[in-house]
């Protein structure tokens, strides 16, 4: 929508689609979303076979009530300070909450939580971002026993820490995917997942999370072997403020208070990581922002897209990729020598694989000749298939 979306709009819809099944609203630059909690309300409650509702900036939503029994998929992004939040939609299936990243928001997120294990008690994928997403929520979640989610996306928690991912083992068995970018969780909660999910986890995003380090990223990589997707983006990365002052106070003996002297601030050297994965199924690796690795070994056979872009201290000689099915690499914002190693790897696959000795004995061992250019091809052709072809992979620099 280019215009404004309000009550009236909505009620030319629906007259204009009595069986209406499915509707998304998307917001252009300019436009606003008006749309008040009693007016869509009353459209869904109207709306007895729509089954889809997919709505842009609902900032003006100040509460949230939905009953349906015909609703089976929910998004609403931009919401903020819900003074009510009740979904009852016992078919829904899939439910995602974006709330806009505001410090004084007041929704009441472990009462929304909790009820839906009452109301949504079928929901298989959940989706929820929210800066004030924390350990209590995800507690709330367990409270609820929504034991059939295959989904789970709980993004921009900072306060979610490793005690929320082991409430989040204890509630569910089969996740498929499990997306806690923005949060806390260190290399134990890492751990933790990958002892829960070996046989059902497909895809792990883990993108702004200051506390995991590469040795946690290589385990999950080596124990989670249907893993096709891992974001890993802005995780792995050098800190450019310096070591804050911290207070000295000391112990208090006789009322005399003993300080210990303030340490002289030094400069932090940057705490570089190398990355190893060997994995024989994943499919995509984002390492977007990871400006702490400098050293990078890839081998992944089926790896069709790989997202280097802004690491800046990779090493141009400490990189590999032995990834024969790369499809497109994105190295925005890389130095020139690291994006000519890229290409250099991914555009000259057989460069490395090619017979390393031109030369051929004589039946008697007596003497060697040089081997025809034109056998060299023949071996090499039927070694690797005949019709084989250098690597049709894209280097993305934008």
């Amino acid at each position: 929508m280019e215009s404004d979306v309000d009550a009236t709009m909505l009620a030319c819809v629906a007259f204009s689609c009595p069986n209406l099944q499915s509707l998304e609203i998307s917001m252009a630059d300019g436009a606003a979303n008006r749309m008040a909690g009693d007016e869509l309300t009353r459209f869904v409650s109207e709306k007895r076979s729509l089954s889809v509702l997919k709505l842009d900036g609902c900032g003006n939503l100040s509460f949230l009530n939905i009953s349906s029994s015909s609703l089976s998929t929910l998004w609403l992004s931009d919401l903020s300070s819900l003074s009510k939040s009740v979904i009852n939609c016992p078919n829904l299936n899939e439910l995602s909450l974006g709330f806009t990243q505001q410090n004084n928001d007041s929704t009441d997120l472990i009462s929304l939580m909790d009820g839906l294990g009452r109301t949504c008690s079928n929901l298989r994928n959940l989706h929820i971002s929210s800066v004030h997403l924390s350990n209590d929520v995800v507690f709330a979640l367990e409270s609820a026993n929504l034991r059939g989610l295959c989904m789970l996306s709980l993004i921009l928690g900072s306060k979610i820490t490793d005690a929320a991912v082991a409430s989040i083992v204890r509630s569910h068995a089969s996740l498929d995917l499990l997306d806690l970018s923005g949060s806390s969780i260190t290399d134990n909660g890492l751990g933790m997942i990958c002892k829960a999910f070996p046989c059902t986890l497909t895809r792990l995003l883990l993108a702004l999370c200051p506390n995991i380090t590469s040795c946690g990223i290589q385990v999950a990589t080596a124990q989670l072997p249907l893993l096709q997707l891992m974001d890993c983006g802005k995780s792995l990365c050098v800190s450019s403020q310096p070591e804050a002052e911290r207070s000295y106070f000391g112990e208090i003996f006789g009322g005399i208070k003993f300080c210990s002297k303030l340490p002289i601030q030094r400069k932090q050297q940057p705490n570089y990581q190398k990355l190893i994965i060997k994995h024989a199924n994943l499919k995509k690796l984002s390492l977007w922002g990871c400006s702490a690795l400098d050293a990078l070994y890839v081998n992944c056979p089926e790896l069709s897209d790989l997202n280097l872009n802004s690491c800046t201290n990779l090493h141009p000689e400490r990189l590999l990729l032995q990834c024969p099915s790369l499809k497109d690499v994105h190295a925005s914002g890389c130095r020139d020598m690291l994006i000519g190693a890229i290409r250099n790897q991914v555009l000259n696959e057989f460069t490395s694989i090619e017979p390393r000795v031109p030369c051929k004995r004589l039946a008697d061992g007596s003497k060697r000749v040089q081997v025809p250019h034109f056998m060299l091809e023949q071996q090499f052709e039927e070694k690797w298939g005949g019709g084989s072809k250098r690597s049709q992979c894209t280097v993305h620099l934008s």
